[in-house]
């Protein structure tokens, strides 16, 4: 059997963890045991987070400690490029190998080098499971389809970091989803940088799933998706056009009715310095026709307060429009530049303390939209999927609420549940995120 041991330390966004999840596989089909402590560890691998200059420093952090811990360290993820990579191994020379995003063959071939797999290792019958190893409950899961964006948004250096657009055959992405729900996931989480974008660059190539032709775009893919009967959510939805076909199928319950749409802003202008793809009077439209297609939609999105230039007429734009589209849950960052973003250059960048003050204000104006929305539900029946049971009660998450994002479902007293049960609940009580539930 396996004797092999390898740390790992994931940073970053869930598509980020997808590839965690690729590289932890392959070690194990090559007879590597994962570790959970740096001192039972032979190597250490850190896949890194280099998205903005905190998520950096956190990454640079972790690798230090890795190398005091353990000693032997292998890095990989965004900062794995460029200036980045340099940056790691001027700060950490002891580093033994650095790469990029994705970069599955090198980071395997890496600890193939440092730690030699073990010879008594046999593939048929030291087994993986036929889902590979994952690093989320075993109830829920990511399903990335698609890697890079084309997009150029100005504040952002993810196509840098990872490229264009390459979406997945539908085949595998369907293959993969076939073989979560087999083993347990009752809640797909479908991840890329680009979820309506999905085949643009395939020219919606046909593909087979189970002898059956699909094409390789959003609606084919959610229709094939909706016929395993677990929970599926969207995530990084730009509001093309397309996506209203997408709508009737959570009107008819085949997927859930959530929509996470990065926004960014709510001024026309502001969107267009930021070099965005959609326009916001449009996407208040949008918005009001999902809502009459499927009234139960839920809908968040992210927000970004402080972009060089932003006057206070722009910042209230942005906070009309939050009040116009009455979104169920939402995030704000205040704007921080990240080294290679063609933001950087643009003029008049808005100081600190300006940036702190219009996100309490802006956080105000959603906390107040929230409190409201979730009131509306005391009274209400809801589904839950349980995320954890204790001797207290149980706690779990709506069709309203993504894992680690948005909200929680309380439910005190609750008493022989586990993990990935769907069950039915009163709702009693309800702040501005949380719900209770009998």
């Amino acid at each position: 059997m396996a004797s092999n041991k390898v740390g790992f330390v994931s940073l970053g966004c869930p598509k980020a963890l997808v590839d965690s999840e690729r590289i932890l596989t392959q070690l194990k089909m090559d007879g590597y045991d994962i570790v959970p402590s740096y001192e039972d560890a032979e190597i250490v691998v850190v896949n890194t987070c280099g998205f903005i200059d905190s998520a950096k420093q956190e990454s640079l952090d972790t690798i230090g400690e890795a190398l005091k811990e353990n000693g032997k360290v292998i890095v990989t993820g965004c900062m794995g490029k460029g200036d980045d990579a340099e940056n790691i191994k001027a700060l950490h020379p002891k580093v033994l190998s650095v790469t990029g995003p994705a970069a599955y063959e090198e980071v395997v071939g890496a600890v193939h080098e440092y730690v030699p797999p073990a010879q008594n290792h046999d593939p048929f019958t030291d087994l993986v499971p036929p889902q590979g190893i994952k690093l989320t409950p075993r109830h829920y899961a990511y399903l990335k389809i698609s890697e890079g964006c084309n997009h150029r948004c100005k504040f952002c250096i993810i196509p840098q970091m990872r490229g264009d657009l390459v979406s997945r055959p539908i085949g595998d992405v369907m293959q993969e989803a076939e073989g979560l729900v087999r083993a347990g996931v009752r809640e797909l989480l479908v991840i890329s940088q680009d979820t309506s974008a999905y085949g643009v660059d395939t020219r919606y190539r046909t593909g087979f799933w189970n002898g059956r032709p699909l094409k390789t775009r959003m609606l084919d893919l959610c229709e094939a998706l909706g016929e395993f009967g677990v929970w599926v959510r969207l995530h990084y939805v730009y509001p093309y056009p397309h996506v209203d076909d997408v709508i009737p199928l959570m009107a008819d319950g085949k997927i859930l009715p959530y929509l996470d749409i990065p926004l960014q802003h709510g001024s026309p202008s502001v969107l267009k310095r930021m070099k965005r793809p959609a326009a916001a009077e449009k996407t208040l439209d949008r918005i009001a026709h999902w809502r009459n297609v499927c009234p139960e939609i839920n809908l968040r999105s992210t927000f970004i307060v402080g972009y060089p230039g932003e006057t206070e007429a722009e910042f209230q734009t942005l906070l009309d429009f939050l009040e116009e589209a009455q979104l169920d849950r939402v995030g704000c960052f205040q704007y921080s530049p990240v080294k290679g973003a063609a933001a950087n250059e643009l003029p008049d960048h808005v100081p600190e303390d300006v940036k702190q003050a219009r996100w309490e204000q802006f956080m105000a104006v959603q906390q107040r939209i929230s409190a409201h929305k979730l009131q509306a539900k005391v009274g209400k029946t809801i589904e839950i999927l349980v995320d954890d049971c204790g001797e207290d009660g149980a706690i779990g998450r709506s069709m309203a609420d993504a894992p680690e994002i948005d909200g929680l479902v309380h439910m005190p007293g609750a008493s022989g549940l586990q993990a990935g049960d769907f069950v039915e609940g009163v709702v009693t009580a309800a702040d501005e995120y949380d719900l209770w539930v009998e």
